[in-house]
């Protein structure tokens, strides 16, 4: 058993000083089979922590239904992490951020479409507990107080930048203690005033997060509020994510910023917490967004955040400059002795060689249609992610316009079985229509919309997907809808034929199968694709759009991989040029600033 903390200079364990250096590393993010490699990473850089989000969503994917197998074994991570000698801080929701889908939160939340979200709501807070008495028991035995790794658990997640409600954080500290938790508690915030007023309780130890070149003043806030404690940097932004339709963050400036940053923590002798160390792949549909209302901002399917270890887990030169730095300023290290590199493979090219049109696969897909008068987003039939189809008929009236409002987040808009146009989110007004002239007899209407991340940042976070609102016809609503809903968990019941040669307008499901005689970590392009969802053995690998960029490949861990004959299915949207794509021994996360 040991006892963690918090002096005025230092952190204690057992009574001896500690400095957290800690590194960030999503269980989630990374499979299974490359957590230990990972960790070994992060001790060998001189960190002696690994901090962890908690991601709600994944652990509770339907209400009541919990998940802590595979991807979401945190008990696994915990325990490997304590094998390769790493303390662990643990940050166990219910709001997390990270650039994740609906920052942690269950999308099946919105089914009240009442609730209101990190505040002292009845409704949510009845959801959190239920959550929380699957969570923690199994998290209690971790706790240093227990002779595990655990040093610290988060309250919230930089509330301040949201909210003030000091009651609903003293509901969530209550709930941890009351679930067994008795390690050091604290908040995470930015580094202003209010931010810190805001986020934070009195009688918990505070922590400030934030990137800066010259740390020195950065603790000021803080240290009026808490003056008799040790200055730690919850998150200090190693790195940074990108939008689809943005550069990649990275670059030689980047790198020196880093050092800079890093260097004034260590000489200034604060503990600290590099957010990300290593921060993987956004699997499935599980990437977030960000909007300031208007504009809205889905992240790409890599986190690799240009941090100490790339999206394969091979370190950086952050990884080495990190190193370096803290020889210098806490003392020499062992023997630098990493794992070996993952080996990688370039597959070469895979024929997609059968075919299944979207719409002939809707019913075995997604069942009979739901029924209602008026147009409803997804949380209405608690779907989750994915795609989701409506369908009407429009009685003929000659030329007329059709108007979506509102799309979240793109929609392909069919009459009578022909594309008409294709409505994103961020359109322009002029461009949220389609201009048609409809013949004698009813014309079928379908609007094929794409879930492309609910917001995980900010003010706008109750983001329903599908058609948030209705949709109108020459100005008239339109009412009498069936709807499919289509998460595409079950690939398997697609039936594919042999492709004709030739270009493919999408949507269109895509199918193609090449041989391993090793498994090995690859990269797949798509760059006769242009925009849609991945599968690798039935595995949802993620997303791709080729034009907007800036990522063009798409990692596949060996683990995904067997030898002999693998499945690669695509789901295209817009258009395939070629029928095929390409296994690529390089990764490519496109241009970055200056190049």
């Amino acid at each position: 058993m040991a006892k963690f903390e918090i002096g005025k200079d230092s952190f204690f364990l057992d009574g001896q000083p500690l400095k957290v250096l800690s590194g960030a590393m999503h269980y989630f993010r990374t499979l299974p089979e490359y957590w230990e490699d990972r960790l070994i990473k992060i001790k060998q850089v001189g960190l002696n922590t690994v901090e962890t989000y908690v991601p709600w969503n994944m652990h509770e994917p339907r209400e009541g239904e919990f998940n802590f197998e595979g991807l979401c074994d945190i008990e696994r991570f915990i325990e490997t992490a304590a094998k390769v000698g790493l303390h662990v801080i643990v940050r166990p929701s219910p709001y997390i951020c990270a650039e994740w889908e609906f920052g942690g939160f269950p999308a099946w939340l919105l089914k009240n479409e009442s609730i209101e979200l990190r505040c002292y709501d009845e409704y949510y807070m009845g959801k959190i507990s239920a959550y929380f008495k699957e969570l923690l028991p199994r998290l209690v035995k971790y706790q240093c107080t227990k002779g595990g790794p655990v040093l610290m658990m988060q309250i919230e997640n930089e509330y301040g930048t949201y909210g003030n409600d000091s009651r609903y954080l003293r509901f969530l500290q209550e709930e941890m203690i009351k679930n067994g938790i008795d390690v050091p508690l604290f908040t995470s915030d930015g580094e202003s005033r209010m931010h810190l007023t805001g986020g934070t309780l009195p009688d918990v130890y505070k922590v400030i997060n934030f990137v800066n070149t010259d740390p020195t003043n950065t603790f000021d806030n803080l240290l009026a509020m808490q003056p008799d404690k040790h200055i730690m940097c919850g998150e200090f932004w190693m790195g940074w994510f990108d939008h689809w339709g943005e550069h990649h963050h990275a670059g030689e400036q980047a790198l020196k910023n880093f050092a800079l940053g890093a260097e004034g923590l260590l000489k200034m002798g604060a503990s600290f917490n590099l957010y990300m160390f290593h921060g993987g792949t956004t699997f499935g549909y599980m990437n977030g967004a960000n909007t300031l209302g208007t504009f809205y901002q889905p992240d790409i399917t890599s986190y690799d955040y240009d941090c100490g270890l790339d999206e394969q887990g091979n370190p950086t030169k952050k990884y080495f400059v990190l190193r370096d730095l803290i020889e210098k300023y806490i003392g020499p290290l062992p023997a630098l002795e990493l794992p070996e590199p993952p080996k990688t493979t370039a597959f070469g090219k895979v024929e997609l060689t059968h075919c299944a049109e979207f719409f002939s696969q809707v019913e075995n897909l997604a069942g009979e249609p739901k029924v209602t008068a008026a147009i409803k987003p997804m949380e209405y039939f608690s779907q989750n992610y994915g795609f989701i189809l409506y369908r009407s008929k429009v009685r003929p009236m000659g030329k007329a316009i059709v108007e979506l409002f509102d799309v979240h987040d793109r929609a392909h808009v069919f009459l009578d079985g022909k594309r008409e146009g294709i409505i994103y989110r961020n359109d322009e007004d002029e461009d949220r229509q389609v201009d048609y002239v409809f013949e004698d007899g009813d014309t079928k209407l379908e609007i094929l919309v794409e879930n492309m991340g609910r917001v995980n940042f900010g003010q706008y976070m109750k983001d329903f997907k599908g058609i948030t609102d209705y949709v109108t016809v020459d100005g008239q609503k339109q009412f009498g809808w069936e709807t499919y809903n289509l998460e595409l968990d079950n690939t398997e019941k697609i039936e594919f034929a042999p492709c004709e040669a030739g270009k493919y307008d999408g949507p269109v499901f895509l199918k193609g199968n090449f041989e391993v005689d090793e498994p090995a970590d690859t990269f797949l392009r798509c760059d006769q694709l242009t925009k849609g969802q991945v599968w690798i053995n039935g595995f949802n690998l993620g997303r791709y759009w080729t034009p907007a960029g800036p990522q063009k490949t798409l990692y596949i861990p060996a683990a995904l991989l067997k030898e002999g004959q693998n499945e690669l299915i695509i789901f295209e949207l817009d258009k395939a040029e070629e029928l095929c794509v390409e296994l690529t021994d390089q990764i490519d996360l496109g241009p970055v600033p200056g190049e």
